[in-house]
């Protein structure tokens, strides 16, 4: 006569629990993120801290832009929350890197600043391209290893253009892709950030100036009808993600770049989310390194321990 555990379902239930988590986790999260003058008044803020915090720890690396922080104190405030060990974030730690401060106004000099967990990403170099005649903000790049990615290593390349100058500025990143792919010797680049790529400042006639748009090897994976700004009264792509080559394209997960909506996500007023900034973060995913659960379906899974229990079950 088979026996059959009462416990067995409880027994198998973990084991599934973790195959579906293992799939729906899977992937390495970038983000970009405008904060509109965070400085120390914006970090002072409890509720505006708190809400930062929370969009941070989704990703393993974030670009912030505006970060306005001459002695540091504004990001390692935002590090010391992050890494403070409470239930939410304890599973990873967190380190910066961060650029120059930029621009042409003593009164408005910017950083652009990544924060990535030490636990799936290594930071192995810095660049900041210094040709101040083409941006305002010169971009500033980083190079990551992660072998928690199928691609192992690549290059990050943060913009916030000049809304005056982004036909032209944006264009100039093919200037910047020739350079930090040579010093690199990898050609697996992503620019990233608020590019007022959208709307007045680059329109469907600028597009023909642009060699980000006009050369097919670019791939710009926040389309143009994407709304990444808070306000009802605007709809426009301003903030953006473009990759270089078809390696880096095969390397992201399908569909997964897109707009991250604090306000709907977070359940936060309008009011409340313009305290933090009037852009919406933007992020995609690289597909990750664990080849098995990255390459199973969800019903294959589900079937397989179907089989295991109905096996066990005869015993």
């Amino acid at each position: 006569m088979g026996w059959r555990s009462p416990h067995l379902p409880l027994l198998l239930f973990p084991l599934l629990t973790l195959l579906v988590r293992g799939v729906m986790n899977s992937g390495f999260r970038i983000c970009a993120y405008n904060v509109q003058k965070f400085n120390m008044d914006k970090a002072s803020n409890h509720r505006v801290l708190h809400t930062l915090t929370r969009v941070v720890a989704r990703c393993d690396i974030t670009l912030l832009q505006e970060v306005i922080d001459s002695d540091g104190k504004v990001i390692n405030t935002l590090l010391t929350l992050l890494n403070r060990g409470a239930e939410r974030y304890e599973d990873y730690s967190y380190q910066s890197v961060s650029s120059k401060a930029l621009g042409n106004s003593p009164s408005d000099m910017q950083q652009y600043v990544f924060i990535f967990r030490t636990e799936t990403a290594n930071v192995t170099d810095q660049h900041q391209y210094e040709r101040k005649q083409s941006f305002v903000r010169e971009p500033f790049a980083i190079h990551v290893q992660s072998e928690k990615t199928e691609i192992k290593t690549f290059v990050l390349v943060a913009l916030h253009t000049e809304p005056s100058q982004a036909v032209q500025e944006i264009d100039r990143l093919y200037d910047v892709f020739e350079e930090v792919s040579n010093k690199w010797n990898n050609s697996n680049v992503m620019f990233l950030g608020d590019f007022h790529a959208s709307c007045a400042y680059v329109t469907r006639v600028d597009k023909k100036n642009i060699r980000l748009f006009t050369d097919s090897r670019f791939s710009w994976l926040i389309g143009d009808k994407v709304d990444t700004t808070v306000s009802d009264q605007t709809t426009c792509a301003y903030d953006r993600i473009v990759v270089y080559g078809q390696p880096f394209l095969k390397a992201i997960r399908p569909f997964s770049a897109k707009v991250f909506n604090i306000r709907r996500e977070f359940k936060l007023s309008k009011s409340k989310v313009l305290e933090l900034s009037d852009h919406l973060p933007v992020e995609v995913k690289l597909k990750g390194s664990a080849h098995l659960l990255q390459a199973t379906p969800l019903p294959v899974l589900l079937s397989a321990c179907a089989m295991v229990q109905s096996f066990l079950s005869t015993l």
